[in-house]
């Protein structure tokens, strides 16, 4: 991460900077992403790096955004949570150390896993704005 904590406080709003630098999380149904259809993708809100795509997105019916595949698994690292008495696994981006939410086995096909992202890890890039669109 090339930005120091002081640094992000700054930049990021004190949701973002509680969910990715401190493992918060954002309350259900109460946050950007959970309904948002529009084609793009999504990206780390501390390093930029792509993360999931707005064709991988799905209604969990949790209130939160939710994935069934990230768009390089390699961006993602899974992390044992046994915080709050649970057994999880958490998903954070590779280059940031973001903490991004967890993964679960009960997703749709073709993958069968749901990752469970907070919002406030993600920053959305519309289709149209993403470099090499030819539809413009």
């Amino acid at each position: 991460m090339s930005d120091s904590l002081e640094e992000l406080r700054e930049k990021l709003t004190s949701r973002q900077y509680s969910v990715a630098c401190e493992g918060g999380t954002e309350p259900p149904f109460d946050n950007d992403y959970w309904d948002h259809k529009e084609e793009g993708i999504y990206v780390d809100i501390v390093s930029g790096e792509p993360l999931f795509s707005s064709a991988a997105k799905f209604d969990s019916g949790t209130g939160w955004p939710s994935f069934f595949e990230p768009i390089n698994p390699d961006e993602i690292v899974e992390v044992e949570d046994t915080s709050y008495g649970m057994r999880r696994v958490e998903v954070r981006s590779k280059t940031a150390d973001t903490h991004l939410g967890h993964v679960f086995p009960d997703g749709p096909e073709p993958t069968g896993l749901r990752y469970c992202i907070n919002s406030a890890a993600l920053r959305f890039i519309p289709a149209n704005e993403l470099e090499g669109d030819s539809s413009e």
